[in-house]
């Protein structure tokens, strides 16, 4: 039958009515949101989109899936804050000042967040920080002091503290979702930092997770037990490796009765078991408590390698057990934007502050610039631009951060910046990407884990590494032949060519990031004025 004409009007304003609605549910802005997502020493071992064998992450997995996938991303300085403090001004720690975990970050630094503010983005941040300072370029924040705790934390507000009750990856998901629900203003783009605790040591899981995470087993890295033969003065004197330095107490959760019994003496207590109200200390106590029994029998039998190997077993049954927290609530917020028609307009990002050792080598923690704490994990999606399932294997920086939100949001740069937008890689104009080489530098030493000062270069094909201060020791790895980096060939003559052409960029990649033996010694000088040096 022939549509009347009162049929055509009122399907007409059957339309406009419905339009009406959703545009008044979300005016959705030109400029795209952004959804920063980081958690906390999350290696890239740990995301099934990268490697299957240890844990599934359907979620994260989703961002690679419906964006792109990047296989040589790395970070400037592997250590927490000095990390943060580069994503936040795209500028090397050694230009932003912040080189180490210790000194305080000079809030005169320019960062991102700031000029997408001032340029009309509302901006949140939620979860950990890890500096001293309070946010600036923030519409709203609440962040972790320092460390903050797995249980019951502590957020750090613009109005006052407050504590909540719960487990740290879902409150800071709760924070997050209670913004985009009831405080984001649908009429301007927003940039949300989105910030895990987790997965970062003392690896505290959520119950729901511990009870199934601490009866797997898992495979043994093929270098759990390196000798380090040909890094003797450099990876050897480092103060992470699991047998040696992974404690029983703070780290695996033996009891003090139980250590006690056993006759072994730590100072580090379990972290965190002080923040647990007391349904959830008994909660804990039904899993962890038959462990602590378990190895209290099983201990007196133990070798040197059956000690590492239940070291790493619970290790990894922790560890990976907070991991599985962070991806239920990624899961969330994807959802969310889905949800609230939100996706389209949304570029999302997923990375962490840097890789970590997950029994490479041997280790737990990061700061080296070897592969496992070098690398780190990124996936961003961002809907008819990039095409989903893309994978890139471009060098790439947690130093370019800042500079692709910017270009993302029409926003200029300022020239300081030190990094090179994305965007190129990600609109598929890789033709348009002329780095071939990255610059990277760790300072925090002496200090907490022992690991040397050293900068160096990475290409594809190779790492040169200079370590410095109380040693001067090179090392070369052909990344293409020894992925594992067990093989230094600095001293090797069929090397030489390279190791020449190599000293030759990493002195051009010096002068052009602005580094140089002069400043390192400044900083040097920095540790011995505080007292962390003995003159």
């Amino acid at each position: 039958m022939k549509p009347t004409f009162l049929t055509i009007v009122f399907a007409g304003l059957f339309i406009l009515i419905t339009s009406c609605k959703q545009g008044a549910k979300d005016l959705a802005p030109k400029k795209p949101n952004i959804v920063f997502i980081m958690s906390d020493d999350h290696a890239y071992q740990a995301i099934s989109a990268y490697d299957e064998r240890l844990i599934k992450t359907p979620n994260i997995d989703r961002i690679a899936k419906e964006g792109m996938l990047f296989t040589n991303a790395s970070v400037t300085n592997s250590i927490c804050a000095p990390s943060r403090a580069v994503i936040l001004t795209g500028k090397h720690s050694h230009i932003n000042g912040k080189i180490d975990n210790i000194s305080p970050f000079d809030t005169t630094n320019v960062t991102f967040p700031q000029l997408l503010q001032k340029a009309g983005y509302q901006t949140a941040m939620f979860g950990k920080l890890h500096f001293g300072n309070n946010p600036k370029g923030f519409d709203e924040f609440k962040i972790l002091p320092g460390q903050g705790d797995y249980y019951n934390p502590r957020f750090i507000t613009a109005t006052g503290d407050t504590i909540v009750t719960g487990y740290v990856t879902d409150i800071t998901t709760d924070l997050t979702l209670d913004w985009l629900q009831n405080r984001r203003d649908a009429k301007k783009p927003f940039m949300l930092m989105y910030l895990h605790k987790a997965p970062h040591r003392s690896w505290m899981p959520a119950p729901r997770h511990y009870k199934e995470f601490t009866k797997n087993a898992y495979p043994l890295p093929a270098t759990l037990f390196d000798n380090y033969a040909t890094r003797e003065t450099t990876a050897g004197p480092a103060e992470m490796n699991i047998l040696k330095h992974m404690t029983l107490r703070y780290d695996l959760k033996i009891t003090d009765e139980v250590l006690e019994e056993l006759n072994i003496e730590e100072h580090l207590g379990i972290g965190g078991l002080n923040k647990f109200n007391p349904e959830q200390r008994a909660e804990w106590d039904k899993v962890y408590g038959p462990i602590n029994e378990a190895f209290k029998k099983e201990y007196g039998n133990m070798n040197d390698s059956t000690l590492m190997v239940w070291k790493y077993q619970r290790y990894m049954q922790d560890y990976l057990g907070t991991i599985a927290a962070v991806d239920e609530n990624v899961g969330r917020v994807l959802n969310y934007l889905d949800d609230e028609g939100l996706t389209e307009n949304t570029i999302v990002i997923y990375t962490s502050d840097q890789g970590f050792y997950l029994g490479e080598h041997g280790w737990f923690d990061k700061r080296f610039m070897y592969n496992e704490s070098f690398k780190t994990p990124l996936l961003i999606k961002w809907p008819n631009v990039i095409t989903p399932g893309t994978t890139e294997d471009e060098m790439v920086q947690n130093l370019d951060f800042a500079q692709t939100f910017l270009e993302v949001a029409g926003v200029t740069a300022p020239e300081d910046m030190q990094g090179k937008s994305l965007v190129p890689l990600l609109i598929g104009e890789k033709e348009k990407w002329d780095r071939d080489a990255v610059y990277y530098h760790y300072y925090e030493y002496p200090a907490e884990h022992a690991v040397k000062r050293h900068y160096g270069i990475a290409t594809k094909e190779f790492k040169l590494i200079h370590f410095y201060y109380d040693v001067d020791v090179w090392e070369l790895y052909d990344r293409e032949k020894d992925p594992q980096e067990l093989n230094n060939v600095f001293n090797d003559p069929d090397y030489a060519q390279v190791v020449s052409e190599l000293k030759d960029k990493l002195n051009g990649l010096r002068k052009k990031y602005k580094d140089s033996d002069s400043l390192s010694n400044q900083y040097i000088q920095l540790y011995k004025d505080k007292g962390l040096i003995e003159e």
